[in-house]
């Protein structure tokens, strides 16, 4: 071999050298690291005392205000609890808790290895703390230290846990948590919840079958809460129930045998106790809906129901007094089984300040004000916003006689009644079907989709139906459970606020018992995002000011200020007639008004009207007025109506911002519609909240002047569709959950 050849090979030989250096510094370094580990654990191991017994665990019972914060609205569960020793928890019981919350209890060392992996995981990923919890955990969670969830917390907890499982006999750690543990309902610990669930005080006395579903439950009382319809909930709680009893089955505490005959059924829960009297009357819709709000914001049931949390809601003492005035006399004289559902929501801010879901929650927690129903024509406001996006004008014109032929489906206005070519305007101002479906079937391209992006981002929630929507030709006339009057409140709220859209909530701010505010709504208030161009709110309210002044909701003048709304009615065949309807091949699709509407809004307060009824909210509207239907200008105005005029009073008048001249002259009006004459721009105004003075009253909003009243033409009968649409159609089940489907779309005005 050359001298050069050999001279070439020596940094060949140098770089190995300095790699596997490298290797042995990072070994030392782990090891060093590791050991370094072990030795912080062991010190900080040693050096942690077991505190003494939490006392406040004695429980605070959280408080609920008015946004006041003077004026209480009421509370949640106060704590409910009863100790006893564990000699008097049969082995039932103790075994039924192990196998759904920590099957190696009696061996383990009061921690989870596999659940501090988790914990530790979740640290590095930034994530929540939570899961892996032993028994011990829990324990030691519950009387030694907060329900917070911080890193130095969940350390603590692991490592007085360990101390607790080395140091204290495994029955006195089992018997504390089995008179601790939070099972729902206000109930702490196993003899709470055996009176609560069964009536049954003496947990000697609960079955195998009880043991099991209150084991079931204590895992998480919200997700797995006996008194939630909904199916899925209850699927969560089948599952959950059947896990249990197979852990009992592997412990030998029951047979095979026993357990296939327990998991048909769950135990019966005739004897559950009854909502708390602090649930009463229409405020428990408040209270139920402030609870759900604190959950979804990660607010566990532990502090909600014993925390000492102060929570100040956004309800306002006086609209809601003015509300459930109106809601409770505004109303037909014939008035069983018809239901109202109210919301007013402050503009700019998502503040639910008013709400009327029922008259009683105890009897009933059927909320009408957030129950999901088909909007109907209230839904139209939302493809005018679409169609606006569109580049489509107000001046534009569309097919207003009757019938209108949509993908081989002949589709009619109410009462089949013509109106010839129309504007945009007066197809808004009118309710004119046949205009809305030719311009969202017919004039925009991928309309209906266009049309669910607005309703969505404006405040319309996200749902299956809505989405299902998208490729519904009838979507502009609200056919499915889209929304509620909660919902519809809030969207038109972001109309009033010039398109800027604040997530509807209920929670002002939560403070914790030493003071700290844990959760403020400015947070929301000051995320607010433009929904829809400012241009594009500001002729939707132009437009929707016409509907008052000239079309179907002009009962709403007699506010005396600038108002600007739409109604709503949604047809079907009732729930009475739907089996003759399916006997005669649908002879009665259409012959129903389900839901009617009517949502009006000023810059100040928007506020969503909705009438229902029977017991599911599927009989016939038209069988409690004496008009050829229950349309939305009718009762649903007139409880608004009653409710506004109260809630605004003191209040300054607000005029909406005009469009500007160059939108309003944007293309020319139709012959058949003459348009009213530009009116001038005025500055915006603030939007004060309700029963707040403001400062000096801006100029009125000049006049629009009607035109003179048409006579209304006899009611004809309704004529069916000629063919089977191929998209989907109404569904006429409960409120939110459809089971049957008509033929024809909703429709009305």
């Amino acid at each position: 071999m050359s001298e050069a050849r050999r001279k070439a090979a020596k940094p060949s030989r140098r770089k190995k050298h300095w790699a596997l250096r490298l290797l042995g510094w990072l070994a030392a370094l782990m090891f060093l690291g590791i050991i370094g580990a072990v030795a912080a654990f062991f010190v900080m191991y040693q050096t942690t005392k077991i505190p003494d017994i939490n006392k406040e665990f004695t429980t605070n019972t959280t408080t609920v205000t008015y946004a006041d914060q003077r004026n209480p609205l009421g509370s949640f569960y106060e704590q409910n609890r009863n100790t006893v020793p564990l000699s008097q928890i049969p082995k039932r019981v103790q075994d039924a808790v192990i196998a759904a919350e920590d099957r190696s209890f009696w061996t383990n060392p009061g921690i989870s290895p596999s659940g501090m992996v988790r914990a530790a995981a979740n640290i590095l990923r930034g994530e929540q703390l939570q899961g892996g919890s032993t028994i011990t955990q829990q324990y030691v969670k519950i009387m030694y230290l907060t329900q917070e969830r911080t890193v130095s917390r969940k350390l603590n907890e692991l490592f007085i846990a360990t101390k607790l499982g080395r140091s204290q006999d495994k029955s006195k750690t089992l018997e504390g948590y089995l008179n601790t543990i939070y099972f729902g309902e206000g109930a702490y610990g196993i003899s709470a919840a055996g009176d609560a669930y069964f009536g049954v005080k003496d947990p000697n006395k609960l079955t195998v079958q009880q043991a099991a579903l209150l084991a079931t439950v204590l895992n998480n009382p919200r997700l797995f809460d006996v008194n939630d319809p909904d199916p899925r909930t209850k699927k969560r709680i089948i599952e959950r129930y059947h896990y249990v009893l197979l852990g009992m089955q592997q412990m030998g505490t029951i047979t095979a045998a026993q357990e296939t005959q327990y998991g048909n059924s769950l135990p019966s829960l005739a004897n559950m106790k009854k909502k708390s009297s602090r649930y009463a009357g229409a405020k428990g819709f408040l209270l139920d809906m402030a609870r759900k709000e604190l959950l979804q914001r990660g607010f566990t049931e532990e502090q909600i129901s014993g925390g000492g949390l102060k929570v100040t809601t956004t309800f306002n003492y006086g609209q809601q007094k003015k509300m459930l005035t109106a809601a409770e006399n505004e109303l037909p004289k014939k008035r069983d089984n018809l239901h109202v559902g109210m919301a007013a929501v402050q503009p700019g801010t998502g503040q639910l300040l008013a709400m009327y879901g029922g008259p009683d929650y105890l009897k009933s927690q059927l909320n009408w004000a957030t129950s999901k129903a088909r909007p109907g024509s209230s839904f139209k406001p939302f493809a005018l916003a679409a169609a606006l996006e569109d580049k489509k004008s107000i001046w534009d014109t569309f097919q207003g006689d009757s019938p209108i032929v949509i993908q081989g489906l002949k589709l009619n206005n109410e009462f089949n009644q013509d109106y010839g070519d129309v504007s945009l305007l007066k197809a808004t101002e009118q309710s004119i079907n046949t205009a809305f479906y030719d311009l969202v079937d017919k004039q925009m391209d991928d309309g209906p989709n266009k049309l669910v992006d607005v309703a969505e981002a404006v405040g319309i929630p996200k749902t299956k139906y809505l989405e299902a929507g998208r490729h519904n030709p009838s979507t502009v006339l609200g056919p499915d459970p889209y929304a509620s009057a909660v919902d519809m409140a809030s969207a038109y709220a972001t109309f009033a606020a010039e398109g800027k859209y604040v997530p509807l909530h209920v929670i002002k701010e939560v403070r914790g018992p030493d003071g700290k505010v844990l959760f403020s709504d400015a947070s929301l208030i000051n995320k607010a995002v433009q929904a829809i161009p400012v241009e594009t709110a500001q002729m939707v309210n132009y437009v929707l000011q016409d509907v008052v002044q000239k079309g179907t909701g002009n009962g709403a003048k007699d506010l005396d200020r600038p108002v600007a709304g739409k109604t709503g009615t949604a047809g079907g065949v009732a729930v009475e007639d739907r089996a003759k309807n399916k006997a005669c091949g649908g002879c009665k699709d259409g012959s129903a008004t389900l839901t009617s509407w009517w949502t009006g809004y000023t810059p100040q307060l928007s506020t969503s009207v909705v009438y229902r009824a029977g017991k599911d909210g599927e009989s016939n509207l038209d069988d409690y007025t004496n008009e050829k239907a229950f349309f939305g200008g009718t009762w649903p105005l007139k409880t608004w109506l009653a409710y506004m005029k109260g809630a605004l009073d003191g209040i300054d008048e607000t005029p909406f911002p005009e469009p500007t001249e160059d939108a309003l002259s944007n293309g020319s009006p139709t012959p058949a519609y003459t348009p009213p004459p530009n009116t001038p721009t005025n500055t915006p105004a603030s939007t004060p909240p309700p029963n707040t003075p403001a400062s000096t009253p801006p100029p009125n909003t000049p006049t629009r002047t009607p035109p003179p009243d048409t006579p209304t033409p006899p009611k004809p009968t309704k004529t069916r569709p000629t063919k089977t649409p191929d998209f989907p159609t109404l569904p006429t089940g409960g409120p939110g959950t459809p089971t049957d489907q008509p033929t024809e779309p909703a429709g009305g005005q």
